[in-house]
């Protein structure tokens, strides 16, 4: 997994300066990544298993697709450029719907502080997951899974083994923006 450059961003999300992603988390400075969830008109949401040699979260369940916003890039470019490296789909820039921010902390380890603003995207999966190439450096396997169910599951004593622990009310806004659109449907 290579280091790249990323902005280090203000608390009200202005530019700060620039440094290499490992310097980021070494300190806990704030920077932005992108979240993108795929969805189908059936009620379910693609995950991704994060590979094992990843140090945060290794071999739990996520979003579909996720990754760091480089130096320079807008949020939609890195999740146009993310979906590409992580699963192989070519997407255009009107498939994908902007939602909502969020801001998380995780200190996984005394040099290892994820202090991300999340630029989260919605879009519609129509393409069979069996034609998806998975990015075998980031994640080890994808699935689909009835929302109703990772929401259920999401509640399990145990969960926390199993998926990434966003705050219960990330999670809740993802399931509300998905199943609005899919009422739509």
């Amino acid at each position: 997994m290579e280091d790249e450059f990323i902005d280090i961003l203000n608390d009200d999300l202005s530019f700060l300066k620039t440094c290499l992603k490992s310097e980021a988390h070494k300190h806990g400075y704030l920077h932005a990544s992108v979240h993108v969830w795929f969805y189908t008109v059936n009620g379910e949401i693609l995950l991704q298993k994060r590979s094992p040699n990843k140090i945060a979260f290794p071999n739990l369940w996520d979003v579909s697709v996720a990754g760091h916003i480089s130096t320079g890039e807008t949020a939609i470019a890195s999740a146009v450029r993310e979906i590409k490296e992580e699963i192989g789909l070519n997407i255009l820039l009107k498939d994908l719907e902007y939602i909502g921010l969020h801001r998380e902390l995780h200190q996984h380890t005394n040099d290892f502080i994820d202090n991300e603003v999340h630029y989260i995207y919605l879009s519609k999966l129509s393409t069979n997951i069996n034609q998806l190439t998975i990015q075998e450096e980031e994640l080890s396997a994808i699935k689909l899974i009835n929302i109703h169910t990772f929401s259920e599951a999401l509640k399990e004593p145990n969960h926390e083994s199993i998926y990434v622990p966003h705050h219960p009310t990330y999670y809740s806004f993802i399931f509300d923006e998905i199943l609005k659109r899919i009422s739509k449907s």
